[in-house]
């Protein structure tokens, strides 16, 4: 059992750290659960006040279209916003909005806007970041990298272009911004935003990055990072579009004058008709402008979630894997190691969700599920272990007991653990004339002519609900009583040691001549003794010992003596006396007692 229990950790082992460093089967699983982790922690967050989202909202759709038709609206309606909100001196106003191509239709509504913006150096706009493979025929970064933003890294590649979709609507020294392109894992989640592109040794950093970098603030030195959420979905701070575009055009506001001041605002568009809608940890339908909000806060803030890297879940599988295996070669029970697992993981699962709070990633599926799976293994192995060797134990104790009493003591759990006082019947019976007989035939026909009279006694015994507790050389010790109880274990014994009789002469029968001399002595006696595996911790036996056991054996050492068969004590016979007819034999001094016995011989009713 050692050899394969330490053959199934090994295996949990692989399988966990297959899991852990290349498989990752378990991911979207482990997604999901971290995501609702991150998800119920930000819940409990409230979102940073300086970070405000101007949203275009179904509302905004609605009272927008009479001054400004369906959307796309002209872009002097942004102007006017801008105008409005540059008067608060807000620290950025950042648009989630793509000014790809110029207003064929309506180009002083460009222009418009185009001068609102001119004058102000803390509005940014997006671009978008197109397939790598399309770099070729992207602008060029040594030309326009001042105007994107790019930062040369030593020993770039001054050929290099890179693919970017920027505000055309625009002048060129109006580019200040970068790329907003969703990323999302292999779930199609996103949860993560990007930093910066490196292309030949040119960087060009996302929308959030510039908006950080020329605020001032800190930009962790990677491509992307994982964003650590503060609110729910839809939960950030916000005002309607329209709300404000009819508020700055009112001779007399009636918004707060320093509403954004000192802020940092995003126009983005949240109504869902405009399908700017993505699937992130809070929410399947999360506006892309509040991915954008929270990238720019988590910057603004120093703000990111981390994963803990492969050596938590590493360390997690290999303690959990080494208790397991540690608990079932001590050889505990596996209900209460189930227990124990079930605490670990739970153990484990708020270890990870605490972590999530401290914007760290946790997982632990993998290690959960490899202990799991060692558990089931070790226990099915164990479980048939102990099927066998159950087996393999009724099978030996259905040589000294009936099988039905075998099989009543499996259902009542098995035998008690030590001996206990017991009120039982000890009957031996002992073979005379044996010597005689083994002297006039082979030790082969010897050995097989008392194996056929034990096994014709031993079917007496069972038959009338005895255990057979030993074979003594020639004789045979058994009890009634035990392991199960016996209100009747006298009466039961008298009559199998009559029926044994019986036997006897039958089995005279079979022998023919030389079973003439063929006899045995069995006596009987009633009382208390002590039963159960007695023995020492290596070897035990099923068996009963006292003073009633050793006045049975005298008991059957009398009948010679007294020239029966069949000796009961008084003792057994007041406890059948009106099952049987007993016929009194006397009193006689047993060996080793001072007070002599009454002995009595039974005989059936007429």
């Amino acid at each position: 059992m050692r050899r394969l229990l330490a053959g199934f950790a090994l295996a949990a082992l692989a399988c966990a750290g297959v899991e852990i460093l290349m498989l990752h089967a378990l991911q979207p699983l482990e997604n999901r659960l971290l995501d609702a982790f991150v998800r119920a922690h930000a819940a409990r967050l409230a979102p940073d006040p300086a970070i405000v989202i101007v949203d275009i909202d179904e509302k905004s759709l609605a009272a927008m279209q009479k001054d400004a038709g369906r959307f796309p609206w002209p872009r002097e309606v942004y102007a006017d916003l801008v105008l409005g909100l540059a008067a608060q001196k807000p620290l950025a106003i950042v648009f989630d909005l793509m000014f790809s191509e110029p207003d064929r239709f309506r180009p002083e509504s460009d222009r418009a806007f185009v001068e609102a913006v001119v004058p102000l150096s803390n509005v940014f706009f997006p671009m978008l970041r197109l397939d790598r493979r399309d770099d070729p025929n992207g602008v060029s970064a040594a030309e326009l990298g001042p105007l994107l933003g790019l930062v040369r890294r030593p020993g770039a590649d001054p050929g290099t272009r890179i693919a970017v979709v920027p505000p055309l609507a625009l002048p060129s020294e109006l580019w200040r911004g970068g790329p907003i392109n969703f990323v999302e894992d292999p779930d199609h989640v996103g949860r993560r935003y990007l930093l910066r592109s490196v292309v030949g040794g040119w960087e060009l950093p996302s929308l959030p990055a510039r908006v950080a970098l020329d605020l001032g603030f800190g930009v962790p030195d990677a491509e992307d990072f994982i964003l650590a959420w503060r609110g729910g979905s839809r939960g950030l701070p916000r005002a309607s579009f329209s709300d404000l575009y009819e508020d700055f055009g009112r001779a007399k506001r009636q918004r707060p004058q320093d509403e954004f001041t000192g802020k940092i605002v995003i126009i983005g568009a949240a109504a869902p008709g405009l399908g700017d809608l993505r699937v992130t940890p809070l929410s399947n339908t999360q506006p892309g402008v509040e991915i954008l909000a929270t990238a720019i806060e988590n910057l603004k803030n120093g703000r990111a979630m981390r994963n803990s890297g492969d050596w938590a879940p590493a360390a997690a599988a290999f303690l959990l894997i080494a208790l397991l295996t540690a608990g079932f070669l001590r050889n505990l029970n596996a209900g209460r190691i189930a227990v124990g697992l079930g605490a670990a993981s739970v153990a484990l699962l708020a270890a990870s969700w605490f972590a999530a709070g401290r914007l760290l990633l946790l997982p632990l599926l993998a290690p959960l599920g490899a202990a799991w799976l060692l558990y089931f293994a070790a226990a099915i192995a164990a479980y048939l272990r102990e099927r066998r060797a159950r087996e393999e134990a009724i099978a030996m104790f259905s040589r000294f007991v009936n099988p039905h009493v075998v099989r009543q003591l499996m259902e009542r759990g098995g035998l008690e653990g030590g001996g206990r006082t017991r009120e039982v019947t000890l009957l031996f019976s002992d073979i005379r004339g044996f010597t005689t007989l083994s002297e006039t035939r082979a030790p082969e026909e010897v050995v097989a002519v008392l194996n056929r009279y034990f096994t014709l006694q031993v079917e007496v015994i069972f038959r009338h609900g005895g255990s057979l507790d030993k074979f003594i050389g020639d004789a045979i010790m058994a009890f009634w009583g035990a392991p199960l109880d016996d209100p009747e274990h006298a009466r039961h014994a008298v009559a199998c040691a009559l029926d044994m009789a019986d036997a006897l002469l039958a089995f005279r029968d079979e022998l023919g001549e030389a079973g003439r001399g063929f006899d045995v002595g069995i006596g009987v006696h009633s009382g208390p003794a002590v039963v159960g595996l007695i023995g020492s911790e290596k070897r035990r036996e099923y068996t009963s010992i006292g003073d009633t056991v050793n006045l049975a054996s005298r008991i059957e050492g009398l009948t010679k003596e007294a020239g029966r068969r069949i000796l009961v004590s008084r003792a057994t016979m007041e406890r059948c006396a009106g099952a049987f007819d007993f016929v009194s034999c006397g009193t006689f001094q047993a060996r080793g007692r001072a007070q002599a016995v009454e002995l009595f011989e039974p005989r059936r009713k007429p």
